[in-house]
């Protein structure tokens, strides 16, 4: 089995491939900057008995990281803990990783790695130029041209931290929960006022970036197709023409994606 693990600035996505490349067991846990790696081994084998899986049948371990100091840790728990049984040496994702998609960007080491595992994964199911929208703390919207090249995007502030944001920095404003649609645009009450803005706020800033991203990334095409992904994509989804499709297991299946062309290549 391979172990794949995404550590982004606030969660942690893991998952566990079969050999015949079926997602098997997945996890959703927050990223905690200071765990080490021993914390590691007890928390994630307490979870791989829970799901009914067995350390010992894990084989192949790759990790992409936004947050150097996790992943050192999971480098060493990978190192410490599965060593003995893995195929190959743990694997992290970076810019120099032979991943099939050229980095063509100005500074190809500030690229973050899920932002190159995304633009892998999305390839894969597409294979033509493509805008992947990853809904994280941040949301990112990721450019590959009909060459094979990731050409860069737009970063903004996500929806999380924007109503953190919100709630902070005034002094009647409440922390909503926007998992509710909104009856109509025009919020006649300040919860549904910020629920209204928040999701036909950025449902909005999605068609518009997509719009203009798509018009310089592929002129000639009459739409570039969207993939989005992200713990927050479902909810902006339906207030979103230009979402295409949600992969919310995109950034684990770019993973298996790279650690498999590694192994046979």
């Amino acid at each position: 089995m391979l172990l794949a693990v995404d550590v982004g600035n606030s969660h942690t996505v893991s998952g566990l491939f079969s050999d015949d490349n079926r997602l098997v067991a997945h996890w959703r846990l927050k990223s905690d900057r200071d765990r080490t790696a021993d914390e590691l081994a007890i928390r994630y084998h307490a979870l791989f008995q829970m799901a009914g899986f067995d350390a010992e049948a894990i084989t192949g371990f790759i990790v992409s990281s936004v947050v150097p100091t996790l992943e050192t840790s999971w480098l060493e728990y990978a190192d410490k803990y599965l060593g003995k049984r893995l195929h190959a040496p743990p694997m992290r994702v970076n810019h120099t990783t032979p991943t099939g998609i050229t980095v063509a960007t100005d500074n190809p080491a500030e690229v973050g790695a899920d932002r190159i595992v995304n633009a892998v994964a999305a390839w894969d199911i597409l294979e033509q130029a493509l805008i992947v929208i990853d809904f994280g703390t941040a949301i990112t919207f990721d450019c590959v041209n009909s060459d094979k090249e990731y050409v860069g995007g737009t970063i903004h502030p996500g929806i999380g931290i924007s109503l953190d944001a919100l709630a902070g920095r005034t002094a009647k404003l409440p922390r909503v929960d926007i998992s509710t649609t909104p009856k109509q645009v025009i919020g006649t009450s300040t919860v549904a006022a910020i629920r209204s803005g928040m999701l036909y706020g950025f449902g909005g800033l999605v068609d518009r970036m997509v719009e203009i991203l798509a018009r310089e990334l592929a002129p000639d095409q009459d739409r570039v197709p969207t993939v989005a992904t992200g713990g927050m994509a479902h909810l902006v989804a339906p207030f979103a023409a230009a979402i295409d499709r949600i992969e919310p297991d995109l950034t684990l299946h770019g993973l298996r994606l790279i650690q498999a062309m590694s192994h046979h290549g």
